[in-house]
Order: structure tokens, then C-alpha cells, then sequence
């Protein structure tokens, strides 16, 4: 580590700003967002600074810098003459006073980092000066990763801080009620913009002497690309205590858990449950009751035929604080990577999610008269098994046979699997390919607008 990485404290302090042009102008910027004392030092102040930040700043001429930078907690030269950039430097130096050379770091004793401000919370990235670009790079990796909210959930930790230490002494119960607090109902209150009830929320769990009540957070887990995973679904799973998934949650995304949570897998496959249902249900309200912080991830969206209703409901009525984090659905997800617009302003008004999924093997119990209608897109989920007697009765309700239809099994993923055809053959396109699914049927004129689909067509009229 060639710089040892630090924070000024601003209150209280005096900044010294050397300079007025562009440079000079964008470190006032920060300065300013500072509770920092400022002067720009300099024989003239731009019409831009004084514009922006009348009344922030007090104004030095360059005979009076060795008086103004007397006591400064830092000094920042941003200059463009070598000559008075140089002898301001020297001044900085003589004074003690920490000094920023902007574009000439041989001279700098600190450099001035690419900052994340979110309030209380404040993070820096820097590069040495070797390439403040790619700092910048990173610190817009993580803006997208921490919440809006973090810093006003700092703020009330800091308003707290007081009561959990009258309240709980031991140093090592404090940092577990901390761990607890901040990651788990009172911080998603906070983040939800709800600050009043996350202060009710912290304060009941320092009467609680620090015990925290569990929490689960019904999480869908997308299509399977680790990178459609929402922001909150990947900080949800980075500090969930233990997750209950699904099998199509794919191995990716499970890599992205935390190291040392617990993973318990309750998938379903056709014909085999691994566990049932209000198994799953209990299991869940066992672990919140126990105070862990649980993730129950779900392939696609938890609310689409994912049975993620059954379970809320379940949650809530055994009085678990209980939330859903919506997913990308293996409907859209699919749809996109095949290329397939599930709407078009040419050939489909409307959209249709049908499951094709039918207890013991009988036939689906849905509307086919209004599904054969022209001008829709009906996506089919789990319905592999049952694809015959899809294409039969939407044939027999009025559907043309030579309507496209588009297969997609893993979509999204290294080895998806996707086939274009017509109604008329979508089992035997299902068997050609050995799709074992679980894979989404697209029916509609819109499966036949990708390339591909135009190329099966192309195909199948030479066979």
C-alpha cells in the first residue's frame, strides 16, 4: 500500500484553496460540501465561483497566503503557473500545512480520492494519481451497489449510539446488536424511507438488550445471469445468515451468497419435492423466530408462478416480518436473450403468463378460446410436459397451426437452449432439442421476428 488512506475532519477547520480556473473551481465543489472554514487565495475570484458559492468562501490576495495558511488543516494548489504553484507548495510545506497539488502529485502529501458521498457515509477511492479515471470507475461500481438511504441509516446509528452503550456494556453484545440493527428490519425500514419506523424498530431492540427479531426477504433471483440480479437481491444475499433456494436458481448466483451463510436447498423438480411446501413454510419461521436474517431465493419473480404469495402469507400470519424483493421474470429474461419482443405494435396488443403445469399429468385448466385469439403473445411456464396438448387445444380453439411458436430452456445462461417452429410442431421441436425444462413457450407472430426464428423457418420449408 503505497499511500495510507485517511480522513481529514472538517469541522471546526480551515481549507486553503491556491487558485480560481476550472480546476480550482471543481475542488471548491468539495470543499464546500464540507463544514469547513475556506479561502481562495488568489489575485482575482472567477465570475463562475462567485456565482456558485457567494458567500461560502472568504478571499485572500497572494501576499497575504503566508497569514492565511497559518493553522490551515490542509492547503490545495490548483494553479496552472509552474512559478506560483510552486512557491505556494513551498509555503504550504514551510507552514506544516498538508498540501494537494493538483496534476503534480511528486508534490502532494495527500491526493484528493474519487468520493462516494451518501451523507454520513463517505467512501474513497484512489489510484495515486496514476489513474483517477479508473477510481472513478470504481467508485460508480459502488454508488450502484450501496443504498440512497445508507447514510441517513448512519445518521440514526450515530443518534443511537448513546442509549446502546448505556444499555448494552459488553463491547462484543455491542457489535452483535449493531450487526443485527443494521442489517436487518430497522435498516430495510430505513432504506424503505421509513425512518420514523426504524427508529421505533432500533429502539425496541435496545430494550431488548440487543436481541434481534429475524426478518425474511422472499427474493427473486431472476433467469439465472448473476448480472440481471437486482442491487437489493445481491446485498440481501451477501448478508442473509441462511438461504433457502430453489434448484433453478442457478449455481452463479449462489456463488455470490455470503461464505458463511447456511444454504438449504427445498427445490422442486417435476414428479420430486425435496420439500414440502409448509415444510418450507416452517422451516422459514423457525430460523426468523431464532433471530437469523433469511433469504428465501426463487428463480425468476417470487409473485409469478413462483408460489412466493403462499409463502408471505404463510410468514405474516406467524408474525414474521416478512418482505418481497421482485426479480427479473424467466419470462423477460428468456424473451430478451433470444431476441423475442414479447409486445409489438404490429403483432401483439396484449401479453398473456399462462402456466402449462397440470396436476397428475391432466390437461391444463385454462381459458384456450381466449388464448387462440390473434394479436396476443401467450408465454407458457412449465409447460414441456404438457406442450402437446398446449399445441392441441389452442389448434383446436382457432389458433393458426402456422403460428410461431419459440422454446427457451436456461435462458439467459452458458447453456441456454432456445428453438424456433410453428404451433403445429412445437413437440417435436421440444424432442429434437432434448429440452427437459423447465423452459418458457412463446406463441405468437412475435416468435418469429428474431433472425434465427426466420432461419428455422427457412429450414424447415427446405426439409
Amino acid at each position: 500500500m503505497r499511500q495510507f488512506p485517511a480522513f481529514f475532519q472538517m469541522e471546526n477547520a480551515h481549507a486553503v484553496l491556491f487558485g480560481s480556473g476550472e480546476e480550482a473551481l471543481r475542488k471548491l465543489r468539495l470543499l464546500a460540501s464540507t463544514p469547513a472554514r475556506i479561502t481562495v487565495v488568489d489575485q482575482e475570484i472567477s465570475p463562475q465561483m462567485h456565482a456558485e458559492f457567494a458567500g461560502r468562501f472568504d478571499h485572500a490576495c497572494p501576499q497575504a497566503a503566508d497569514r492565511v495558511l497559518s493553522g490551515a488543516r490542509l492547503a490545495i494548489v490548483a494553479l496552472e503557473d509552474d512559478a506560483r504553484a510552486e512557491a505556494a507548495i513551498a509555503l504550504a510545506r514551510r507552514l506544516g500545512v498538508p498540501v494537494n497539488a493538483v496534476d503534480r502529485p511528486r508534490h502532494c502529501d495527500f491526493t484528493v480520492p474519487s468520493i462516494l458521498d451518501r451523507g454520513e457515509i463517505v467512501a474513497a477511492i484512489g489510484s495515486g494519481g496514476s489513474a483517477p479515471v479508473l477510481a472513478k470507475s470504481v467508485r460508480a461500481r459502488l454508488e450502484a451497489l450501496l443504498p440512497a438511504r445508507i447514510g441517513e441509516l448512519a445518521a440514526l446509528a450515530r443518534k443511537l449510539r448513546p442509549e446502546v452503550k448505556a444499555k448494552i456494556s459488553s463491547g462484543p453484545e455491542r457489535r452483535r446488536f449493531w450487526e443485527a440493527a443494521l442489517t436487518g428490519p430497522a435498516a430495510e425500514r430505513a432504506y424503505a424511507g421509513d425512518l420514523e419506523g426504524a427508529e421505533t424498530r432500533m429502539r425496541a431492540q435496545i430494550d431488548e438488550a440487543g436481541a434481534p427479531g429475524g426478518i425474511v426477504h422472499i427474493v427473486g433471483a431472476g433467469p439465472g445471469d448473476p448480472e440481471l440480479l437486482t442491487l437489493k437481491a445481491f446485498r440481501l444475499i451477501q448478508e442473509a445468515d441462511i438461504v433457502f433456494h430453489d434448484r433453478l436458481v442457478s449455481d452463479d448466483i449462489m456463488d455470490l451468497v455470503r461464505r458463511d451463510a447456511e444454504r438449504v436447498a427445498v427445490g422442486k423438480r417435476k414428479g420430486h419435492h425435496t420439500v414440502a411446501q409448509d415444510q418450507i413454510h416452517e422451516r422459514m419461521i423457525r430460523a426468523a423466530h431464532a433471530g437469523q436474517r433469511v433469504v428465501r431465493l426463487k428463480g425468476g419473480d417470487p409473485f409469478i408462478f413462483g408460489r412466493g404469495g403462499e409463502e408471505l402469507e404463510a410468514l405474516q400470519t406467524a408474525g414474521v416480518d416478512a418482505h418481497v424483493v421482485p426479480g427479473i421474470s424467466s419470462a423477460l429474461g428468456c424473451a430478451a436473450s433470444a431476441g423475442v419482443p414479447l409486445t409489438h405494435r404490429d403483432h401483439a396488443q396484449t401479453l398473456t403468463f399462462v402456466t402449462g403445469h397440470a396436476r397428475a399429468g391432466n390437461v391444463p385448466d385454462l381459458d384456450w378460446n381466449a388464448l387462440a385469439r390473434t394479436g396476443q403473445t401467450v408465454s407458457v411456464f412449465m409447460g414441456v410436459g404438457t406442450s402437446a396438448i398446449i399445441a392441441e387445444k389452442l389448434i383446436g380453439a382457432g389458433r393458426a397451426a402456422s403460428t410461431p411458436v419459440a422454446v427457451i430452456e436456461n435462458g439467459t445462461r452458458d447453456n441456454e437452449i432456445r428453438v424456433f417452429g410453428t404451433l403445429a410442431r412445437l413437440p417435436q421441436l421440444i424432442s429434437r432439442a432434448g429440452i427437459r425444462g423447465p423452459a418458457l413457450l412463446i406463441v405468437g407472430e412475435v416468435a418469429g421476428l428474431p433472425r434465427e426464428a426466420r432461419a428455422s423457418d427457412l429450414m424447415e420449408a427446405v426439409a
